[in-house]
């Protein structure tokens, strides 16, 4: 990965930063996307340190034309795009009938719509260019669904299912366009989806009876996922979902 240049939504939460930490190690120049700026300052801070270029684009990603604004800025600067990862995600824990179509629209603009944005801007620059990574952070309630999670875990296997076929149209532009599915991992999303207390403390004991590893995850866990699908070793992997879930899910 050295001097590849990557975009990074969602740049300043727990995976993102993680994501960004591993690229920079590899040696990868990082534009970091993310609506809050100032946590993303601070990741673009640690990720210069180690010697890469890491650029800051305050945007929303539902935006259309502002992602097309910063995809531009991006490659106007770097060059290329040799990397996208549609990181960022959000969603509030609730049942679906106690939900309003408001509640929909943010969940699916974030995180669908804001996906297929960065695809749109991004995919015909690495066809231009002769190829490229997208690795997309979906989830696995997009696989096997989760109580408390139904437009969140839809929008997730959208996600899944779009990135395989666009995988296939674009495969031989030398295009590989894969998912990272994480299981419940120690995040500021799982704190909100779990909720604070003694609630949330059976939440938490109950997944880590549930998931083999009797962990949840971490966020470098689903990083070193990413920086391998990336990278040259997964030139020849397009179309797959991988699950980052300590056992707790396991497809065939």
């Amino acid at each position: 990965l050295q001097d590849k240049v990557a975009i990074v939504t969602g740049a300043g939460g727990g995976i993102g930063t993680q994501i960004c930490q591993r690229l920079a190690e590899a040696g990868c120049h990082i534009a970091l996307f993310d609506i809050a700026a100032d946590r993303t300052r601070e990741v673009a801070a640690a990720a210069a340190a180690l010697g890469v270029r890491a650029s800051v684009h305050t945007v929303d990603i539902a935006d259309y034309a502002a992602v097309g604004e910063a995809v531009a800025e991006v490659a106007a600067q770097h060059g290329r795009i040799d990397i996208l990862v549609n990181n960022a995600g959000w969603d509030i824990a609730m049942q679906f009938v106690d939900s309003d179509p408001d509640f929909w629209d943010r969940v699916i603009d974030i995180n669908y719509r804001g996906p297929l944005n960065l695809h749109r801007h991004v995919l015909p620059l690495m066809v231009e260019q002769g190829g490229g990574k997208v690795v997309n952070i979906a989830s696995d309630a997009g696989r096997v669904g989760s109580s408390g999670e139904a437009v969140y875990a839809g929008c997730k296997a959208a996600v899944i299912a779009f990135g395989k076929s666009a995988a296939r149209e674009l495969a031989r532009s030398g295009i590989c366009i894969n998912a990272v599915c994480p299981g419940p991992t120690d995040t500021d999303l799982f704190k909100d989806f779990a909720g604070e207390g003694e609630y949330g403390a059976k939440v938490r004991a109950g997944l880590e009876r549930a998931i083999p590893m009797r962990r949840l995850g971490q966020p470098g866990d689903v990083a070193g996922a990413v920086v391998f699908l990336a990278s040259a070793d997964a030139d020849f992997i397009t179309g797959q979902t991988i699950s980052v879930s300590g056992g707790l899910t396991m497809h065939g």
